[in-house]
């Protein structure tokens, strides 16, 4: 079974909602407040926390596109899986979802497993994936949105169809 299918099973995975642009810019705020914190957190070079709050920028980053086009998931993984399908849709930048990925397994390492691994901090980097999010935000427009929420919830049913 194909993982955006398995996600849209979860109890906390993908869901269809209400697009809120209030939400989307709540996550977008948080995204350049998180980016703020890091600079006060780099001269700790405490390596845990700068690898869980350069995860969480990219993080709110992308989920304010999600907020804006009205889908909601709690699991990490299945959002990964949709920044990666907007990616095929030329909707957000190409290697964003390669880059969650890598900094979510960096967080995890050093959060959880206090591996103490190191944490590459480009500020340069991370303000350009930001303001990139931001450019994907204003060019979502009415008819992008409803085309990717009837995508995302019609995903798999014709494999469905053609099983039964």
């Amino acid at each position: 079974m194909d993982k955006i299918n398995w996600c849209k099973k979860q109890n906390k995975g993908i869901k269809i909602t209400e697009p809120s642009d209030n939400l989307s810019n709540e996550y977008y705020q948080n995204a350049e407040e998180s980016l703020k914190v890091l600079r006060s957190i780099k001269e700790t070079k405490s390596n845990m926390w700068l690898a869980t709050t350069k995860y969480y920028i990219e993080y709110f980053a992308v989920y304010s596109v999600l907020m804006k086009i009205g889908i909601k998931c709690e699991i990490h993984d299945c959002t990964i899986l949709l920044i990666n399908f907007l990616e095929k849709e030329d909707i957000v930048k190409k290697g964003m979802s390669r880059i969650l990925e890598k900094d979510k397994e960096l967080r995890i390492d050093n959060q959880y497993y206090l591996k103490n691994r190191p944490v590459n901090i480009n500020f340069e980097e991370l303000s350009e994936f930001i303001l990139s999010i931001k450019e994907t935000l204003n060019n979502l427009d009415e008819d992008k949105i409803k085309y990717l929420r009837e995508k995302i919830e019609n995903y798999g049913k014709k494999e469905e169809k053609d099983e039964a």
